[in-house]
């Protein structure tokens, strides 16, 4: 069969979900609220059983190759995300020749010892190991023929093939995961890699519907919400780089307990701010209020720079990112923008007007900036009968 997991855009919230953990040493902070979508790219795999083995291959060159003829309904269902292998597929495995193998027994020390390395093929072994752990099951072939999602642009493509992998084994040996459970057993794949995701990144297996998370020291609610109408957005790579590390160590010394004015800053946007700003957003989402969607945006931006840049000003300051956001040639087609994941320049959203805008944005960008690269994103509005 043929498996699709998208990756995973946080439109509002970045940084609240570990955050939001700590409130199990400090109970005064605020609850941490983070609002996702997935993206219409991510990762696609041809999957098929295998008596003893997990056998992944990959191609590792360029992986942002555009895919459209391939999609699925952005319904919170595994199932949802999977056509039988006899279907026609109309991107070929040859798209790229940088194919690379990795053949590992199904053992559980030699899965460990495998994702303790990280890279790509750590977070498969992860995956593998945590349902060797919980389940009785044989092995997978998988093959990664195609991949269009950003690598490293705070779209968590980690967290894509880890939800892969383990909605592989949930589909093919019948294991009955919910979504819920799927997310789980992939976020602890991930963090027994050298990776430190957070909780909010493998959201991405619940496809293109977007859901609001809250996050309560070790406790974890999903809403799923439903959008009236199509919301476009886009995406831009801004072909520059971060360091996501640094970004994190450096607003994890706020935390748990504030001791600067610094600190106090950086707990006060994660918690009160944010959780006002993402309710907003979230209630803007179920009304398909794109432009106030837009304001908030905007206003996060502010809001965020103001109190968090100078916990990192080397990496936050991020003057491609404020560039892109604040480019005046653009600002008629968009109703607001902001960055996303942990920020810094890696990328940049925005809300845009209709189609039509959509349309002239990529095309602005890509005449003045050829160095990014631009995806379209569209939140599908719930089909209702007339």
């Amino acid at each position: 069969m043929q498996i699709f997991v998208p990756g995973r855009l946080c439109l509002f919230g970045e940084h609240s979900d570990w955050a939001g953990g700590y409130r199990r040493l400090n109970p005064n902070l605020v609850k941490g609220y983070t609002l996702i979508v997935g993206t219409n790219q991510g990762i696609y795999a041809e999957v098929k059983p295998h008596s003893k083995e997990l056998i992944i291959t990959a191609s590792m060159g360029d992986r942002k190759k555009s895919v459209s003829s391939f999609s699925f309904p952005g319904e919170a269902n595994p199932k949802s995300m999977v056509r039988q292998a006899h279907q026609p597929i109309q991107n070929p495995k040859s798209i790229d020749s940088t194919r690379q193998t990795l053949t590992l027994p199904m053992n559980p020390e030699v899965l460990l010892t495998e994702a303790q390395k990280g890279g790509f093929f750590s977070y498969v072994a992860g995956v593998a190991y945590q349902i060797l752990t919980h389940y009785r099951v044989d092995g997978v072939e998988i093959d990664n023929y195609l991949t269009d999602l950003p690598i490293q642009k705070g779209l968590s493509s980690s967290a894509a093939i880890c939800v892969l992998v383990a909605r592989t084994f949930n589909l093919l040996y019948d294991l009955k995961m919910t979504v819920r459970e799927e997310m789980e057993l992939a976020y602890r794949g991930e963090i027994i890699t050298p990776s430190r995701c957070g909780r909010m990144d493998q959201a991405c297996a619940y496809g293109n519907r977007p859901v609001l998370m809250i996050f309560d020291g070790d406790r974890l609610e999903i809403i799923e919400l439903k959008v009236p109408q199509d919301l476009l957005f886009v995406i831009v790579d801004l072909g520059a780089s971060k360091n996501t590390t640094k970004i994190l160590a450096d607003l994890n010394r706020c935390y748990p307990f504030a001791a600067t004015e610094v600190d106090r800053h950086v707990q006060h946007y994660l918690g009160e701010i944010n959780s006002q700003i993402t309710q907003a957003a979230a209630a803007s989402l179920q009304q398909g209020d794109a432009e106030r969607i837009g304001c908030l945006m905007t206003k996060a931006q502010a809001e965020f720079d103001r109190s968090l840049i100078p916990a990192c000003p080397s990496e936050l300051t991020a003057p491609i990112l404020h560039h892109i956001l604040n480019y005046k040639p653009i600002q008629p087609y968009i109703w607001g923008g902001k960055g996303v994941g942990s920020q810094g320049d890696g990328a940049a959203q925005f809300v845009v007007k209709d189609e039509a805008s959509q349309q002239k944005l990529i095309e602005v960008i890509a005449r003045d900036f050829p160095q990014m690269q631009c995806f379209k994103l569209t939140i599908y509005g719930e089909k209702t009968s007339s």
